[in-house]
């Protein structure tokens, strides 16, 4: 039980940093309220799970070619720089408890925490590095049964901590000020276009040095 709570804590700690997925979730719960924050993180876990079953199966040396990780520095670059300005341009619009909002689809909220996190070079590089040596670690003391249960309780880590994002992000639709909100909503998505430059200098690094 202790090693599976520590493993849960990986997880915690893991999402907790900020980055593209907490404030596209804070954007998203100030808008449209928690469903459509939730969508986003339940999005970005599902990408996670795709990263780690490639490390469990071993393909994920693909992503350590050069020209492949030329080309997810970049697709990064365009999906939060996007994503960024499309927050900073609606932060005009945030939606209040007296106004009814029409809202985006969980579909897209969704669809956006996917592609945020499958695009995230940063979480290619968690997959491998971190995963891949707790994969090694485990895999060489416990069994197959037990690999999956430490697995699930890092997602159960990440899960916790997406659902706390969530009710927080819809707990401030609630009780701040419209002001305020188009502030943090302004911040959030300039923190998104911050973290795409920072992609795009990676991936000019990567074919010019």
């Amino acid at each position: 039980m202790g090693i599976f709570l520590s493993y849960l804590f990986l997880g915690l700690s893991l999402a907790a940093p900020i980055g593209p997925i907490n404030a596209a979730q804070l954007d998203r719960g100030i808008k449209e309220g928690f469903l459509n924050a939730w969508m986003v993180g339940i999005g970005a876990m599902i990408a996670d799970m795709l990263y780690m079953a490639a490390v469990y199966m071993g393909v994920v040396q693909f992503l350590e070619i050069p020209i492949v990780k030329t080309f997810l520095w970049l697709f990064g670059f365009f999906v939060l720089v996007y994503t960024g300005i499309e927050c900073i341009a609606g932060a005009g619009k945030i939606v209040t408890q007296s106004r009814k909002s029409k809202g985006e689809s969980i579909h897209k909220s969704f669809f956006s925490g996917f592609i945020m996190s499958l695009s995230n070079p940063l979480t290619i590089l968690f997959w491998l590095g971190i995963y891949g040596s707790v994969l090694a670690k485990t895999a060489h003391t416990y069994d197959a049964s037990q690999l999956m249960l430490y697995s699930f309780a890092i997602f159960t880590g990440i899960t916790i901590w997406d659902l706390f994002m969530a009710l927080l992000a819809s707990s401030f639709r609630k009780l701040l000020t419209a002001k305020i909100l188009v502030g943090i909503s302004m911040v959030s998505g300039l923190s998104l276009v911050g973290f795409g430059f920072y992609f795009g200098y990676e991936a000019v690094k990567l074919l010019f040095f």
